[in-house]
């Protein structure tokens, strides 16, 4: 079972952080630590398995709190630990926004002494998403970042049953296949619905609202008389994402002139992305194709994380 070690703090940024034994967190980290604020690296963590592996390369031991690592962990491999997966303490939970950082050089007192150090490869930064009290033995929970993915078929055929819904299974198939090699976990949530906007807004509206991370429609991008979702979903849009569907119009028109007749548009709701694609299978490769290599990053962007 995984569980805090040693709690170490300091005053000021660049020291050996000093053992205590609790501390309280709140929305800026953890009070009086240096590195509290209102940033993205309140709190780190590193594992006593690696400061004890780290001893033994240079000779002497490393004591907790060396590194300037707030919570020392034991019984959990944080190398494994990706970005937006969270860790449990009690009440505190804490959420991966970096992983590594750039070294301080002479600014770090390790580094000073030895000439090299685990944080800037190692390190695990947190924020706080809730705070609380942490003592000294308390058990820590590591919880692996789940994407939730919404997937709605809009379509008056498919919803009364007419014909089998195809393209609603080809995003989820492309989805899957493209973040087959990727630490993050999938879960969908399918829907099937008619050509009435209103539905469809108030279903987008209640997805959004429910934390998913991305939502993707299919059908109603055209010009018919039934064709309405650009429009019920620009009215629940909060920031346009025009660079990708134009993209996506400008490469596949140039082959196909009536590609160039796709309404589609992508956005936010709140911190979900939502990207409406056409109704087609065929359409729905292409789109997908373009769109997911730049998921990974529009996500982190959405959840106020800075990768570059």
């Amino acid at each position: 079972m995984a569980k805090v070690i040693s709690l170490n703090i300091s005053e000021e940024k660049g020291t050996i952080k000093k053992p205590v034994d609790k501390i309280i967190v709140d929305s800026r980290g953890i009070q009086g630590d240096a590195h509290a604020g209102q940033w993205h690296r309140q709190i780190t963590l590193l594992s006593k398995e690696r400061i004890e592996e780290f001893s033994r390369e240079i000779g002497r031991k490393v004591n907790y709190g060396e590194f300037a690592e707030n919570i020392t962990t034991e019984g959990i491999d944080l190398t494994k630990a990706r970005i937006l997966d969270r860790f449990k303490i009690g009440k505190v939970e804490l959420e991966v926004t970096q992983i590594g950082k750039k070294c301080h050089g002479d600014a770090c007192a390790i580094y000073r002494e030895v000439g090299k150090c685990v944080m800037p490869k190692e390190g695990i930064f947190c924020r706080v998403l809730h705070g609380g009290k942490i003592n000294t033995g308390d058990t820590l929970e590591y919880i692996q970042k789940s994407l939730r993915t919404a997937v709605v078929t809009i379509s008056d055929r498919a919803s009364s049953g007419e014909y089998e819904d195809l393209s609603g299974p080809e995003i989820e198939r492309n989805v899957k296949n493209f973040f087959a090699e990727k630490p993050w976990r999938l879960l969908f949530h399918k829907l099937v619905i008619s050509d009435d906007p209103e539905n469809l807004r108030e279903e987008l509206k209640l997805i959004a609202q429910n934390g998913f991370d991305v939502i993707f429609t299919t059908g109603g991008t055209g010009i018919g008389p039934r064709d309405n979702t650009p429009e019920a979903v620009n009215s629940l849009i909060d920031k346009i994402i025009p660079g990708i569907m134009e993209h996506i119009r400008v490469k596949y028109g140039s082959k196909i002139p009536n590609a160039l007749l796709s309404r589609s548009v992508a956005g936010t709701i709140g911190r979900s992305l939502i990207y409406t694609l056409p109704g087609s299978v065929k359409a729905v490769k292409e789109y997908t194709a373009e769109i997911l290599p730049t998921l990974e990053h529009s996500i982190f962007m959405v959840k106020n994380i800075n990768t570059h």
